[in-house]
């Protein structure tokens, strides 16, 4: 799977969460990271863990009988790749169409706001 083509599942978010915290760690660790929000098993964060591997997302290191985790894929990575996916499916693929929506529909502050038009302003400077 292509870094760029990520299709994550909440749970793997929430694991992932916990791992960009804590890397390198363990599934015990992660567990016990989770356990006030989710009443996950060990074996359950352990075999999530490995599917992740196997997906990319993680990578597995073995020290001794231990197994420690460590993400392949960086916190921008899939906050790119979810965004991509969501404007891609709930506005075709443009940017305004969901900017417009976010705009009318979400109680923003008025300094993010400020903070949004500053960013626009600097980034039509790149292209001038």
């Amino acid at each position: 799977m292509k870094k760029h083509e990520l299709d994550l599942f909440e749970t793997e978010w929430t694991i992932l969460q916990v791992v960009w915290k804590k890397e390198p760690c363990s599934a015990p660790e992660v567990q016990e990271a989770l356990a006030d929000q989710k009443k996950w098993a060990y074996t359950t964060v352990k075999t999530m863990m490995d599917r992740m591997v196997k997906k990319d997302l993680l990578v597995v290191e073995k020290v001794r009988n231990l197994n420690r985790y460590s993400t392949a894929i960086t916190q921008q990575q899939a906050q790119k790749s979810e965004i991509a996916r969501t404007i891609k499916r709930a506005f075709q693929g443009a940017i305004t169409p969901m900017m417009q929506f976010m705009v009318e529909n979400e109680d923003i502050p008025s300094t993010e706001f400020d903070k949004l038009e500053e960013l626009i302003r600097q980034r039509k400077k790149k292209f001038k």
